[in-house]
């Protein structure tokens, strides 16, 4: 090769390269000025690496929690701290993908699930709606679309009613969040504030997307919201979870069992010391499930009664190591 030809090479090699940290560094702006245009840059924290905007968090929103629910997991918002990837240079891929985890996450760090509880939806089950796990149509979720898991983390699985409605940028054209393929969520219209004609948002809840090529909605109608991944995500396995609480022992915390039926009068309350309460009535009993943060940080004092345990109460010590 001759050394104009060489030039000529080295000079598109940087161009290319340049390009590609350009568009590096506006996704991560976009991340990052989503999070602070919603007003939320004091409780989540952004930061970039070559590969990855990070959105660091303690999963617990600081809207009402827990309101609404009628088949609770028996399971209650425990802080949770919390790193969601999200690609900075996203590509579509040719297969939807899905997991019985986090596939997202909302601006105010809140991790953002499909519409089922417990990870049934499968590969086969993207094409049609699973109303039997639906946690919306079966109780599980509170009047802000989100619930605590079997890690006792709070999460959402529908549209983030009572986030959006603190966003200091709430509109049509705000971000909402953010799949873990780095493309974002919107709400129920298109940015531009036109509604989503029937039939334009495909399996996973998304639709082309001028600015980043691809972007997810929320929605009135199962699925709701993020369903599956368009994008390719390497490691797709691999995506982080929140870390379950423990005992001191190591043993962890058994996981409810919606209580058949449903409950009534479910009240979750808060006090600025930490501690948490929630309580409610199954079949003319009362139960409950209250904690307080222990002297050890990351962990926290639980005095429970619940219809999972048949009644008995518990005490324990459990910590998220």
């Amino acid at each position: 090769m001759t050394y104009p030809a060489k030039l000529a090479m080295s000079s598109l090699l940087l161009t290319a390269v340049a390009f590609s940290a350009a568009a590096h560094e506006d996704h991560c702006a976009a991340v990052t000025e989503s999070v602070a245009d919603a007003g939320f840059a004091a409780r989540v924290t952004v930061t970039c690496t070559d590969s990855h905007a990070l959105l660091h968090s303690d999963t617990y929103p600081d809207h009402e929690k827990m309101t609404g629910i009628i088949g609770t997991n028996e399971q209650v918002p425990v802080p949770a701290e919390y790193a969601a990837p999200i690609i900075l240079a996203p590509t579509l891929g040719t297969k939807p993908q899905t997991r019985d985890a986090a596939l997202g996450v909302a601006v105010n760090g809140v991790p953002i699930y499909d519409y089922t509880a417990g990870g049934e939806m499968s590969q086969a089950d993207l094409t049609h709606h699973q109303a039997h796990h639906d946690t919306l149509q079966t109780g599980q979720l509170d009047v802000c679309g989100g619930h605590a898991g079997r890690g006792d983390d709070y999460h959402y699985h529908a549209k983030p009613n009572c986030m959006i409605a603190k966003m200091a940028n709430a509109s049509d054209h705000a971000i909402i969040g953010w799949a873990f393929d780095g493309f974002p969520i919107y709400g129920d219209n298109n940015p531009d504030g036109s509604l989503i004609a029937e039939g334009d948002l495909d399996l996973c809840n998304g639709q082309a997307d001028k600015t980043f090529g691809y972007r997810y909605h929320t929605s009135a109608k199962a699925p709701y919201i993020v369903q599956c991944l368009m994008g390719k995500v390497a490691d797709f396995d691999r995506l982080p979870r929140v870390r379950p609480l423990s005992a001191a022992d190591g043993s962890g915390a058994a996981p409810g069992r919606p209580p058949q039926g449903g409950v009534e009068n479910l009240v979750f309350k808060e006090k600025a010391d930490g501690s948490r309460s929630m309580d409610y009535s199954f079949k003319g009993q009362d139960y409950y499930i209250r904690y307080t943060p222990s002297d050890k940080p990351g962990c926290y004092d639980f005095v429970t009664r619940t219809v999972t345990s048949g009644g008995t109460i518990d005490s324990g010590e459990y910590c998220r190591q």
